[in-house]
């Protein structure tokens, strides 16, 4: 099953949630905030990016702005440690099912990922 790391006012996270309904994609919805990915379940998520770190932390966010530190320097345990204490600074929507993943609203990659997962979604 998908798992849809997500947080309802996040107009991404809605349109992801709409597709997958539409497209009648079965998944697990998992508030982000309330819900934090585990320190494992990040380094799981890590290991499944291309771009490393860069593909799940949000830059251009408020949070990682106030940070005033470049966080390329860091171990990458600090900065998973980091992430599990401030949620906020990762990009969302996060899908995966647990071998692929796709940050972001992304219709083509959801399309791609989300084709065994089929089945009525009650909105």
């Amino acid at each position: 099953m998908l798992t849809v790391y997500m947080y309802p006012s996040c107009t991404s996270c809605r349109k992801t949630k709409k597709w997958l309904c539409t497209n009648n994609i079965e998944f697990h919805e998992r508030h982000l905030f309330r819900e934090t990915p585990t320190y494992e379940e990040l380094l799981h998520l890590l290991s499944l990016t291309t771009e490393g770190i860069d593909e799940i932390l949000a830059t251009r966010s408020q949070s990682f702005k106030q940070l005033g530190e470049n966080v390329e320097d860091w171990p990458l345990s600090k900065v998973v440690e980091l992430l599990v204490k401030e949620p906020r600074l990762l990009r969302r929507p996060i899908v995966t099912d647990g071998k692929r993943l796709v940050v972001g609203y992304n219709p083509s990659a959801l399309k791609n990922m989300a084709k065994k997962y089929r089945r009525v979604c009650v909105s």
